[in-house]
């Protein structure tokens, strides 16, 4: 069976986040397609909170090269895929190595400054991306154009178990994100402040959130929840009336999809990197709107969205994926 490594930061691996999700549906998927998926991360972590002042992330990764190669050397592994941009550099050790970036050096997520330096067409020439937006992107800003947009798809099995528009809360409003500032958590908190009628669930992917979101003065009908099992995911979106992105920008967006194969009706960015979650009931909006298309949303006489689920399931499920990847392996490998 032939090795592929997968190179992510050893939080990465830990957390019960998107990164995490599709390195398990990746290995799954390699298993199927005859392909070993092999994860490769450091044996240090750099810091327990983001972007600590000192210890960004980009820089963990450049002392942890050594660790990194010993373990690809010691496997075995010639063909690399890694997911974060400090990792550019194993171009220079081997020719078989495509980024799928789990961020992109955008000027409104955290870490540009110290991304950017990473992309350039001597360390990166190929790439996979889960949409056709950055796909343009590589090609427009770093002259990268050797991509392939394979969405990441969701588990069919799931939303189909847990789908059930008679458990639907009429008045529940769901988030998923991160306490980071370009996820804009405080959004959906002052939404909540202002539409006490509205139960709003907040789910962030780490449990070390827990800590930081003690900064915000949380309203009483804000439910905060962390690191939710798949299952528990499907199940709190099943319940949910509307799922709210309000990201400045995303590279996964992985909820979103999710939430429309569960006939969310969804609010989100104008932001083009969203353009991909585009279906009857997808309202785009931003800071100026928002709170109207929730309520609106909120206020349809559909239950849920039979369109926006057809669509999830005809661009971004599992079986997508898999023949975006057998199409992907039969080339690379």
């Amino acid at each position: 069976m032939k090795k592929v490594g997968l190179v992510m930061r050893k939080i990465q691996f830990a957390e019960a986040q998107g990164p995490r999700v599709y390195a398990d549906r990746l290995k799954q998927i390699g298993r199927e397609l005859g392909v070993d998926i092999v994860f490769i991360s450091p044996e240090r972590h750099v810091s327990d909170f983001d972007q600590a002042p000192g210890y960004e992330y980009e820089k963990g990764d450049l002392a942890n090269y050594d660790i990194v190669l010993d373990k690809l050397a010691k496997e075995r592994i010639e063909h690399i895929i890694y997911t974060v941009s400090g990792f550019t550099f194993l171009r220079m050790f081997f020719d078989k190595c495509v980024l799928f970036p789990h961020s992109y050096p955008h000027r409104d997520l955290t870490g540009y400054e110290m991304m950017k330096p990473f992309y350039t067409p001597d360390l990166i020439d190929q790439a996979i991306v889960h949409t056709e937006y950055l796909r343009q992107r590589f090609a427009l800003d770093y002259g990268v154009t050797n991509v392939d947009v394979i969405p990441i798809g969701f588990e069919t099995e799931l939303a189909k178990q847990y789908y059930n528009p008679d458990e639907v809360v009429h008045n529940r409003i769901l988030w998923i994100g991160r306490d980071e500032p370009n996820r804009r958590p405080h959004t959906p908190i002052e939404y909540a402040r202002q539409n006490p009628d509205k139960e709003v669930v907040m789910v962030f992917g780490g449990l070390r959130y827990r800590e930081s979101i003690k900064k915000y003065d949380i309203p009483n009908n804000v439910r905060t929840m962390f690191a939710l099992s798949r299952e528990e995911i499907f199940k709190l979106m099943n319940s949910s009336k509307v799922y709210w992105n309000s990201s400045v920008f995303d590279t996964f967006a992985m909820p979103l999809s999710e939430a429309m194969a569960m006939g969310k009706l969804i609010v989100r960015s104008e932001n083009r990197c969203y353009s991909h979650i585009s279906s009857r009931h997808t309202f785009a909006g931003d800071e100026h709107n928002w709170f109207e298309l929730v309520n609106m949303a909120a206020a349809s006489p559909h239950r849920v969205s039979e369109e926006n689920r057809e669509y999830a399931f005809s661009h971004f499920s599992y079986d997508v994926m898999k023949r975006g990847y057998l199409q992907f392996f039969e080339k690379w490998l």
